[in-house]
């Protein structure tokens, strides 16, 4: 009994982030108060674990465990999905902390990577198992290397979709040369015509790029203002290719008119869509392409710019943020979850979910978003789910979050690939 009772200590402290590796005929029964399935919630199901995917589930009743099953009991709790991270920056932090500039221009990669490592266990204990990583911001291919380390079980981690460098239009992103003959290094790799950006999208996807992400407008106007960089023809090229190899397309976008040559250049998803307008949403609704607001980076960048929010007025990036969210609701648009995390703090990723039904959409909807809806949107087929045969990413929250979403940040447990970790 005694050498029992300290597996199980060993197995919950919190230094043990790696808790033990699970084996693939072991089994684990989670018994919690309820179950979000990614769908639906269910007061008293059991879950019960195989290894690495999920062998049953539902009312007591009808998960028979065998008697060797690990009990997890999980009393007051609700079981769901491992969230899914729709829109991050493994590489990036605060920017309150150190510019966007300064990160790229002045860490070296290995303190990026370092970073990068502390941002992914942070991740993986937020509860959120996997994460679309869009863009190393000038650490070239390192998200590759980075999610292998975590698929050799090398550090903790998230499961990775990754973009690898992104791409953009010559001379319209940063960092920009203060000095005309300067070589200095970009935040994403530039491309121009068709051949440019053919090339590019199958470099990208020929280092490991699970997702191909472009910036189809960005801050290279008069004054700095927001334009459109790629043509339609580039677009539907780039998207062509793209999607030829199975890899879906995410588009950076903060005007219309870019909003407008990615709807018809057939993306898969928008990242921010501030340039949304009722006529836009309701052609992504026709179309099937996907919103990812990243209201918290929004809410976060005006924070360290001195907005102090509920006390001073909004400012016109904030508004613009509720109505174009406001707009994409009404259209019925697929909404992603995902909050331009490395803007932000990294483990604060449930920050975005909580803005989310404060901006108007409801809990259960958040959370299907951050599950069910991810999955399906990243062509995910074993995850966002409780389902028979699903992989076991699973975690587990105090309370009930379609009441009081804030229960999302409560965290008691995480399950990645079967395997237990803890804070």
């Amino acid at each position: 009994m005694k050498k029992l009772f300290f597996a199980s200590i060993i197995f919950l402290s919190p230094i043990n982030l790696f808790a033990q590796q699970s084996i693939n005929d072991s089994y684990t029964l989670l018994k919690p108060d309820r179950v979000f399935d990614g769908l639906q919630m269910h007061s008293g199901w059991w879950v019960l674990v195989k290894g690495n995917h999920i062998e049953a589930v539902g009312e007591p009743a009808s998960v028979n465990a065998p008697g060797s099953s690990k009990i997890i009991d999980l009393k007051g709790a609700t079981l769901m999905p491992g969230m899914i991270e729709g829109h991050s920056h493994l590489f990036l932090h605060p920017y309150n902390e150190t510019s966007w500039n300064d990160q790229v221009l002045t860490e070296s990669r290995a303190e990026r990577t370092a970073r990068a490592v502390m941002h992914a266990k942070a991740t993986l204990l937020a509860g959120f198992t996997t994460v679309r990583d869009l863009g190393t911001e000038g650490a070239g291919y390192d998200d590759v290397g980075l999610k292998t380390a975590i698929e050799k079980g090398i550090i903790p981690g998230p499961r990775m979709l990754v973009a690898t460098r992104a791409i953009v239009a010559t001379g319209s992103y940063g960092p920009k040369a203060l000095v005309n003959e300067a070589d200095v290094l970009k935040g994403a790799e530039e491309a121009d015509g068709i051949d440019g950006i053919t090339h590019a999208v199958r470099s990208q996807i020929g280092h490991g790029a699970d997702v191909v992400k472009i910036y189809v407008d960005y801050r290279w106007g008069p004054d700095e203002t927001a334009e459109p960089t790629f043509t339609l023809e580039e677009l539907k090229t780039a998207v062509d290719v793209a999607h030829s190899s199975g890899r879906i397309v995410a588009v950076h976008s903060g005007t219309t008119e870019g909003m407008r040559r990615a709807i018809l250049a057939g993306v898969n998803t928008i990242e921010h869509g501030d340039g949304g307008t009722p006529e836009l949403f309701a052609l992504m609704k026709e179309k099937g392409i996907a919103l990812c607001p990243t209201i918290s980076a929004t809410e976060a960048i005006s924070t360290y710019h001195g907005w102090k929010k509920r006390i001073d007025p909004d400012p016109a990036g904030v508004k613009q943020k509720h109505y174009i969210f406001t707009e994409a609701l009404k259209a019925g648009v697929t909404i992603c979850m995902g909050g331009d995390v490395g803007v932000f703090t990294h483990g604060d990723n449930a920050r975005e979910m909580l803005l989310m039904v404060e901006y108007g959409m409801k809990p259960i909807d958040v959370l299907r978003s951050a599950t069910s809806v991810n999955a399906d949107v990243f062509g995910l087929k074993e995850l966002g789910n409780i389902k028979n045969g699903y992989l076991a990413d699973m975690v587990a929250i105090e309370g009930d979050p379609t009441q009081d979403i804030k229960a999302v940040k409560l965290v008691k447990l995480v399950m990645k690939d079967g395997v237990i970790y803890t804070n």
